[in-house]
């Protein structure tokens, strides 16, 4: 599952657990990646529901980075991911809302 008071969310990736987490230099490559999105205009496409499959790709490339992973987003285009591209959306809509949440 991952460590809700790190902002961790897990998934798995070609048959392995991996954990995934938004540090400042992972929001950073994100924001990199979207070019002139921002992050409030990301979080408003998650929460609207109108997020696209880039958006989904950048978040969990960086989070994967975030949480130690070395791979490219080239890696990700014939990885295995459990669940599919839905289990993708929900983990990288739950990074998103961990790293701006405060738990509780």
């Amino acid at each position: 599952m991952g460590n809700p008071y790190h902002g961790e969310v897990a998934l798995v990736l070609n048959g392995e657990r991996v954990v995934m987490r938004l540090t400042l230099g992972a929001l950073a490559e994100l924001e990199a990646t979207l070019g002139e999105d921002t992050l409030v205009a990301l979080v408003e496409r998650f929460e609207g529901g109108s997020f696209s499959s880039r958006d989904v790709m950048a978040l969990v490339v960086a989070g994967l980075r975030g949480g130690g992973w070395r791979g490219r987003a080239e890696d990700l285009l014939s990885a295995e991911i459990e669940g599919g591209p839905m289990a993708a959306a929900r983990a990288a809509a739950e990074l998103l809302a961990r790293a701006f949440a405060v738990p509780g």
